[in-house]
This record gives structure tokens, C-alpha cells and sequence, in this order.
């Protein structure tokens, strides 16, 4: 009856699941892998577009804090754009063209990247930022000259040594107008160190007050412009400035600022903070018209990619369904592929089981198709078949071979008896011998029987202790000496003395014995049936050899099968039950040892057992 496999037991269907799970698993590890990858790609990479942008920015922002106007400026611009290999035009408010590191003619990007404007962004106090507020490169009429540089050096320098003296490492640095500054070995201005007095440099009034320099005069005349400006929008607000403006620094950027002590002329109801904010804002508003004319105007900054193309990862909806399209048709390959390969791997394995199915007296073999595991497993049932095919054969022909071996002693015994009974013979001494032959030929197939029965089962009793070989094969030739005499053959045994076994000598006697009966019944008039006991290595070997007409070659690997003989007509003359060398062989293996014969015909038989050798009792000198 065929058995009905559920389908999620099925082999296909396992490995089908199988296939697509780690299908989806790579699919989904390596989209993982790709996005992280290409996610981490394009952070880099944009940081990298981010710090170009930023260099092209503040040089740029450099170059209009510089210079009145953008005449000079292409050259800058093909620098910067080989340098970062980025397109960058530069325009005016009104999208006129200034400079631009492109072919001409090639439109602009559709938006600008920056506005450069020096008088009211900051990219210079702070690196990578745009700050609000006037950049300090925007110096103007604030530019020292050089013998102004080199009188402030000389001061940076007094306090630089007075630094020195108490221990403090420093190095003079300058502000974009050229005013010398100190700085300690962590680029931090030494405003910290006041109390030491030092210090003047970063403070112009405290530098009058020591003596120092303050404001030089191209200072001085520029502040006086300053305050000229600042005065009406201070008026405006209600705010009157009591004296000149001085110059101070931002300790944190090292930009020159200005500043001055104000004193409100009327008492308005507002507070310091408010007051501070509204004179820094007239101030910030003179300070850009006051350098107005010395900065570039506004320009508007376009950044592109040059000849190269954007990466973009766009997870749009038409990315999107197409990696679910690549997803789809790597798992449909996948089934596909997993699919026939299951099909060719299900096929032999749906055939082995139909011939396994098949009735055990048909002996069906499953076809080989392939040279894999799979038909090495076919491979292996058709022995095992062949096998089983054989040991049927076997035992049908060892229950032909038992009925026969008892039905000729039996149906002797049974002839002999009705005649008696019948009167017919007289039951003399000569009849009655002839009977008991034949009952104990009986009792020998019937132990034979029993002994091999045992041994399959491995309940075979053993009974092992030291045996001198010399003495065991003198035991087995008294006991066939009668036998050999009457057929003409003479019994040598040749054992060395020191030889032992470690056996059971019943057992040893009765292998020994089938291999002599053997060897006189195959050995004509005037042969020889030689026992030998050698050492041969770790072992002993036991050697029964005759001069008998000898084993034919295609029998040989026969001798050991149980029923068999060489005498296909049965004959006890030629041979006898065809159980003894099967008994031998049994024995022998009980004893851990094995048993082969070798032949040549016309030169006799020879069986070799080969044993474990054992050792001599301790009172045997």
C-alpha cells in the first residue's frame, strides 16, 4: 500500500523552502550591504563636496574682501575649479555673469550654492561657517603700514620675552590688517595672562595707559572717519558718544572691532543690554559703509559637478520597483533552478522506493541514471538485492540439501526395519551395525546442523585455555589414524614444541578433525596428510595439507559454503555432508582467527588456520 507523504514533508518542497529562505536572506543581506555601502559612500562623499564648497567659499569670500571689484577674480576661479574639479561661476545679483570655470555658453545650475557678500557674512573667524557679520579680511583703510608692522612687532616682541621670563611659551600671530597678537603653544590668546603684566597688545587702551602703542595713525585716522559716520545714527536713537571710538579685539576670532564709552542724552526708559545693542548696530552699519569701497559687491556663487555626473541614491518609486523586480526574479531564478535540481534529485529516490515496494520474490533492481550520492545509493540496494537474491538461493538449495542429506540415512533405516518386521531378513549383527551406521551419520549432520545454528546465533559455548599444538594435533592424528590406515594414507604431524594456543580444545579438535577427514577422503592410496604448527609473527599458523588430486580453481572460492562439494553427484565416497568446513570456518572465527586453502590441481590441498598465539602455563617449563 502506498504511504501518501504530507506536502511539507515532501523533499521537494523542503528543499524548495530551503532555497528561497536563503534566496530572501541574500537578497535582503546583500541590499542591506549595498545600501549601508553606498549610503556610507555618499556621506563621504558629500563631506567631501561639502569641504570643496566651503574652500571655494572662503577663498572667494577672501578674494571680495580684498579687492574693490571682481576684474581680476577668473583667474582664481580656474584655480580653485581645477583644484576641486567643480564648475564654479560666479554673478551678479541679477544673474550677470562674472566668471565662470565652464565652456561659455553652458547654462548655469538652477540655484545658487552661495551668496559672497564680505560686508555682512563672516567665513573667515570660523572655519566651515557662515556667520552673520562683517569678515575680518575686509580691512580697508585699517591696513598698517610697514613701518607701523614693524613698530608693533617690535612691542609683540617686548611681550613675548616679559611672557618668557615667567615661564609662558608664546609666538606672535597678525590679524588681517597686519596687528601683531600672542598666542600660547595651544593657539589661545593670552588674555588669561593679564594679571602678569604682560600684556597690551590685545587692549590699545591699556597699551596707552603702559606706554605701549595704541592706535597707530592709519588706525587713528580711520576710527576718526568712523565715529563721523556713527554719530547721526547714535543721535537718531537718543544716544551721544562722549569722545572718540578706540579699537579693541574679539578674543575669540582675533578680529579688530570698535568701540567707545556712550552716554545717553536723554534719560530713556530703556536697559544696558537694550542700549549696547542699538550703538553696536549704528557702528556695524558706518563700519560697512565705511568699507564699501574696498570690498567686492555682492556676487551670487553657482557650484556644479564639471564633467563628472552627480551619484545620486534616489529612493524614488521607480528605484524602488526595481529592486523588488531584481528581488523578484533572483528568488524565481532561484525556485527555478532549485526546482529542476530537486526534480533530478527526487526522481532515482521515487524509483528506489517503488523497486524496495515491489514484492521481495521479484528481486527488482532500481535503475542508475547518475554516478551521485543518489545512485551510489542504488548502486548499493542492487547488491544488497543481489545479496539477498543469493542467501534466497542458498537457502532454498540448504533446505533441498538437509531434506536430501536425511532422507538417504532415513529412508535406509526405514527399508531395513520393514523388512525385518516383514520377516524377510533375519535382524543379524551385521544389519544391526548397518543401522547404527546410519543413525549416527544422522546424529553427526543433526550436531553439524546444531553447531552452525549456534555459531549464526553467537551462542557458540567456548571453553578456552593453553593448548600445546604439539599435543593437539597428536590427539586429532590418534583419532584418524584407523581411518587413514584403512585407506592407504599416512598421518604426519609437525609442530614445534613451543607453540601455544590460547583455545578450546574440544572445538580445536573437532576443526581439525573435519579438515583431516577432508584431506583422507580426497587423498588417494599411498598419499600424505600433513599437520604443521608454525609462529608466524604475532600468531600461530596451523596447516593441514594432503597430495590428493587438489581443488579445482572455480570451486575454490566455494569450499566454505555450507552444502556445497566439488562432487556434484552427492556421493559419500567423494564427499561428505557439506557442513564441516563451514564448521571450520565458524570455529575458527570464534577463536579470532581466520581460515583460507589454497590449491592447484594435481598437487593436493592446503588449509591454513591462522590464530592468536597464546601462552605457556605457568608450571610448563
Amino acid at each position: 500500500m502506498r504511504t501518501r507523504i504530507p506536502w511539507r514533508k515532501r523533499l521537494l518542497v523542503r528543499l524548495l523552502f530551503a532555497s528561497v529562505l536563503i534566496a530572501a536572506c541574500s537578497v535582503a543581506a546583500t541590499a542591506w550591504l549595498a545600501v549601508t555601502t553606498t549610503t556610507s559612500a555618499l556621506e563621504e562623499e558629500q563631506g567631501q563636496d561639502l569641504a570643496a564648497d566651503n574652500k571655494i567659499l572662503a577663498q572667494l569670500s577672501g578674494y571680495a574682501a580684498d579687492h574693490p571689484d571682481w576684474s581680476g577674480v577668473r583667474h582664481t576661479v580656474s584655480a580653485l575649479a581645477a583644484q576641486t574639479g567643480r564648475r564654479i561661476a560666479l554673478t551678479t545679483a541679477d544673474r550677470t555673469l562674472i566668471a565662470d570655470s565652464a565652456v561659455r555658453g553652458t547654462a548655469l545650475p538652477p540655484r545658487p550654492a552661495a551668496a559672497i557678500d564680505p560686508l555682512h557674512t563672516d567665513t573667515y573667524t570660523e572655519s566651515g561657517a557662515q556667520l552673520s557679520g562683517i569678515d575680518p579680511r575686509v580691512v580697508g583703510p585699517y591696513r598698517l603700514s610697514a613701518k607701523e608692522r614693524g613698530d608693533l612687532d617690535a612691542v609683540a616682541d617686548k611681550e613675548r620675552y616679559c611672557y618668557d621670563s615667567y615661564g609662558i611659551r608664546t609666538t606672535v600671530a597678525h590679524t588681517p590688517s597686519g596687528r601683531p597678537y600672542l598666542v600660547d603653544d595651544d593657539g589661545t590668546d593670552t588674555s588669561a595672562f593679564r594679571s602678569i603684566g604682560c600684556g597690551g597688545l590685545d587692549d590699545p587702551l591699556m597699551a596707552m595707559k603702559k606706554g605701549f602703542l595704541g592706535a597707530t595713525r592709519t588706525e587713528a585716522k580711520a576710527l576718526t572717519t568712523l565715529t563721523d559716520l556713527v554719530r547721526p545714527c547714535l543721535r537718531s536713537k537718543d544716544l551721544d558718544l562722549a569722545g572718540q571710538l578706540y579699537l579693541t579685539f574679539d578674543q575669540t576670532g582675533r578680529n579688530p572691532v570698535t568701540g567707545s564709552f556712550l552716554l545717553t542724552t536723554k534719560q530713556a526708559r530703556r536697559d544696558q543690554a537694550q542700549t549696547d545693542q542699538l550703538a553696536k548696530g549704528c557702528v556695524t552699519g558706518a563700519r560697512r559703509t565705511q568699507l564699501e569701497p574696498y570690498a567686492a559687491p555682492a556676487a551670487e556663487l553657482f557650484l556644479g559637478l564639471g564633467d563628472q555626473t552627480a551619484p545620486r541614491f534616489d529612493m524614488s518609486r521607480a528605484n524602488k520597483a526595481k529592486i523588488v523586480g531584481a528581488a523578484g526574479l533572483v528568488l524565481a531564478f532561484t525556485v527555478a533552478v532549485t526546482a529542476v535540481v530537486a526534480t533530478r534529485l527526487v526522481r532515482p529516490l521515487r524509483a528506489l522506493t517503488l523497486a524496495v515496494r515491489q514484492p521481495p520474490e521479484l528481486h527488482t533492481r532500481a535503475p542508475v541514471r547518475t554516478r551521485d550520492e543518489t545512485g551510489l545509493l542504488a548502486e548499493a540496494f542492487n547488491d544488497l538485492t543481489e545479496r539477498r537474491e543469493r542467501l534466497e538461493e542458498q537457502r532454498k538449495a540448504m533446505v533441498s540439501d538437509i531434506a536430501h542429506e536425511l532422507r538417504s540415512p532415513l529412508t535406509n533405516i526405514r527399508g531395513w526395519l520393514e523388512v525385518t518386521r516383514d520377516g524377510v531378513v533375519d535382524p543379524d549383527p551385521a544389519l544391526l551395525a548397518s543401522l547404527h551406521e546410519e543413525a549416527l551419520l544422522l546424529q553427526r549432520i543433526i550436531d553439524d546442523l546444531q553447531d552452525l545454528a549456534a555459531a549464526d546465533a553467537g551462542t557458540l559455548r567456548m571453553h578456552r585455555e593453553p593448548v600445546r599444538a604439539a599435543d593437539l594435533f597428536e590427539q586429532v592424528a590418534a583419532a584418524h589414524r584407523v581411518a587413514a590406515d584403512a585407506a592407504g594414507v599416512t598421518l604426519v604431524t609437525d609442530a614445534d614444541g613451543t607453540v601455544w594456543l590460547d583455545a578450546d580444545p574440544v572445538r580445536m579438535r573437532q576443526a581439525l578433525g573435519n579438515l583431516v577427514s577432508n584431506a583422507i577422503r580426497h587423498t588417494p592410496a599411498d598419499g600424505t596428510v600433513t599437520l604443521a604448527a608454525r609462529r608466524d609473527g604475532d600468531g600461530i599458523r596451523l596447516t593441514v595439507a594432503d597430495t590428493g588430486k587438489g581443488i579445482a580453481p572455480d570451486d575454490l572460492p566455494h569450499v566454505f559454503e555450507r552444502f556445497w562439494r566439488a562432487e556434484k553427484s552427492r556421493s559419500r565416497r567423494t564427499g561428505g555432508s557439506g557442513l564441516g568446513l563451514p564448521i571450520v570456518r565458524h570455529l575458527v572465527a570464534a577463536h579470532d582467527g581466520t581460515v583460507e586453502a589454497a590449491s592447484a590441481p594435481g598437487s593436493g590441498a592446503e588449509f591454513t588456520l591462522r590464530l592468536p598465539a597464546g601462552e605457556a602455563p605457568a608450571d610448563v617449563s
